[in-house]
């Protein structure tokens, strides 16, 4: 990955920072002028000071990108990410998702030239611009009032908590898991 990325800079002539990060990313035999290494930074203050970002698409770091208005690719490898990457790149403000088993030399270069059209950087601002101006908590608290709807137990002859179903979400549904008579029955 890092030879790739160390190529795809080459070609499209940018010069470019790798987070070395914990899965051995940027490990070079020689230095290059044109990159730099990195141990460890913030991303809030290193990102707005970038042209553009290429990463995993990680909740965080993708608030980070976007906030810093860079036009942005991620590189999903699970979770959430593709999910982000496809969200960049319906906002305009990036090119759609590179799968990390279909990262190569030739959709990094075309994800590079893409992310440095004026046009996209503009989206980015754009959309970093509405970010500034959005309340996130009092966002988060009426998404959830519009699918909460209150139940008050019977503390008589139940001591459950009301039913999560109806809210049509399950935590640990999520997870493959289904609650079992003992862990219900306390």
């Amino acid at each position: 990955m890092t030879k790739i990325i160390i190529e795809a800079l080459d070609k499209t002539r940018q010069r470019g920072i790798i987070n070395k990060g914990w899965d051995g990313l940027g490990n070079l035999a020689e230095t290059k002028k044109s990159v730099y290494l990195l141990d460890n930074c913030p991303h809030d203050w290193q990102f707005p000071r970038c042209k553009a970002v290429v990463y995993h698409g990680g909740a965080g770091t993708t608030a980070a990108g976007l906030r810093a208005a860079c036009p942005t690719t991620i590189v999903p490898f699970f979770g959430d990410q593709p999910f982000w990457g496809e969200r960049v790149h319906a906002r305009g403000v990036g090119r759609a998702p590179i799968p990390v088993d279909e990262f190569t030399l030739g959709r990094l270069v075309d994800a590079i030239n893409y992310m440095l059209k004026p046009e996209v950087k503009r989206n980015a601002e754009e959309l970093a611009d509405a970010m500034k101006h959005e309340d996130g908590v009092a966002g988060a608290v009426a998404a959830f009032y519009k699918h909460y709807h209150p139940q008050t137990p019977d503390f008589e002859t139940n001591h459950q908590p009301a039913a999560v179903p109806r809210l049509g979400f399950s935590f640990l549904g999520c997870f493959g898991l289904s609650r079992s008579k003992s862990t219900t029955s306390r």
